[in-house]
């Protein structure tokens, strides 16, 4: 049994997700600085997937701990899939959650409700040191409102709208959220995938 399972973030609102996604997990779920380690993994994949299994395989190697990471982000039909792998550097590097959300607004003025279809996507990648990665995915299909709405949450929640709760993403309690979201339909997969590394005696 592996008792620490290191969770490629140091973004405090996703840590408190997927410690709340992966409370029934045997494992231990540790932050890299809370390891120890300060190394920063550039996501220079292409994809969701090429950048989860960068950042897990790196972690895993430095830390010799199994590594789970996700790449995970907003696309927007009427923009092209945009802003997709980009979502965090959509406004520039070291943009802030509204200024990126701000001009996702300013791109989208004049598209009518029902064009403004979208979808959060997640990939979880887990990593072994010995270099094994497996892969889990889910997606969140909703709408890009007008106007930020809601409190919690993080990233572009205030604009990504359910319809079928009538909520955004940000008017969501974490259990609310932990049940719909993107990152909460791949996470359910990883259980099974833990159990699956260990009973093939994966190191």
């Amino acid at each position: 049994m592996h008792c620490k399972l290191l969770l490629a973030t140091n973004n405090q609102a996703k840590v408190r997700e997927y410690r709340s996604l992966l409370s029934a997990v045997p494992y231990e779920l540790v932050t890299p600085g809370e390891v120890g380690i300060t190394t920063t993994v550039e996501e220079t994949g292409g994809t969701f997937a090429e950048n989860a299994r960068l950042k897990a395989s790196l972690l895993a190697a430095e830390s010799g701990l199994w590594a789970l990471a996700d790449d995970s982000g907003l696309e927007v039909d009427a923009l092209g899939g945009e802003p997709g792998v980009r979502s965090a550097r959509y406004a520039g590097e070291g943009a802030s959650d509204r200024e990126r959300i701000d001009y996702l607004l300013r791109k989208l003025v004049g598209v009518p409700w029902e064009q403004r279809t979208a979808r959060f996507r997640c990939v979880i990648a887990v990593a072994t040191p010995a270099g094994r990665i497996e892969l889990c995915s889910g997606e969140c299909p909703g709408v890009i409102t007008d106007e930020l709405r809601g409190e919690q949450g993080f990233g572009y929640d205030p604009v990504f709208y359910l319809p079928e709760l009538d909520k955004t993403m940000a008017e969501l309690t974490l259990a609310d959220k932990n049940k719909y979201s993107h990152r909460a339909r791949a996470a359910r997969k990883v259980p099974p995938l833990l159990a699956r590394l260990e009973n093939d005696g994966t190191v």
